[in-house]
């Protein structure tokens, strides 16, 4: 695959339909995702709208680009969550720099790359507290939380339980993101 400039990158998206993640220089095309993985993303935005309520925080859709300062990365969370304004990357005005919770709604030929290489390059993101992953196989919701020393610690809920937030007093419930999806089945996989 060819190298591209953020530029060409940018160039890219504007002349297609298309999403892209920019990676060391590469642009990998998105796939669209399965009807469980489009309601388990608006099942946790509807979550997120009753945890933020009224505050100075806002949950976004998928078409918000997330970019990192001081790596060549940029890519789509299903959904971010931002506490106060919206700070622009200087290269990129519709690439943000501060999100505080960005959610992966896992797929089954994204879930590796959402759980190491993405991850990595989130945690690049100094505002970051939250990174939460939602399985589309079982009631499971995985939130890795930036502790006050930089460690992320794991914390998971499932079936009636909340899926903690550090970075809101309130969690996700599981039962609610959940409610009315069918979960999809998990891959057979081979020793």
């Amino acid at each position: 695959m060819a190298e591209l400039s953020y530029a060409d990158y940018l160039a890219l998206e504007r002349s297609t339909d298309l999403r892209h993640e920019w990676v060391d220089g590469v642009a990998y095309a998105m796939a669209g995702g399965s009807p469980a993985h489009s309601l388990l993303c608006s099942r946790i935005l509807v979550e997120l709208a009753r945890i933020l309520g009224e505050g100075p925080c806002n949950a976004y859709t998928s078409d918000l680009k997330i970019r990192p300062r001081k790596i060549r990365f940029a890519s789509y969370a299903d959904v971010a969550v931002v506490c106060g304004e919206v700070e622009a990357h200087e290269d990129d005005p519709n690439a943000i720099l501060n999100p505080t919770v960005l959610v992966e709604v896992l797929s089954d030929s994204t879930e590796s790359w959402d759980r190491t290489g993405k991850f990595k390059r989130y945690r690049k993101l100094e505002t970051l507290r939250d990174c939460v992953l939602v399985s589309q196989h079982e009631r499971s919701i995985e939130v890795y939380s930036r502790g006050a020393s930089g460690v992320w610690e794991l914390r998971e809920a499932g079936e009636g339980e909340s899926a903690p937030l550090s970075a809101f007093p309130d969690g996700l419930d599981v039962d609610r993101v959940y409610r009315g999806v069918t979960l999809t089945p998990a891959p057979v996989r081979t020793r």
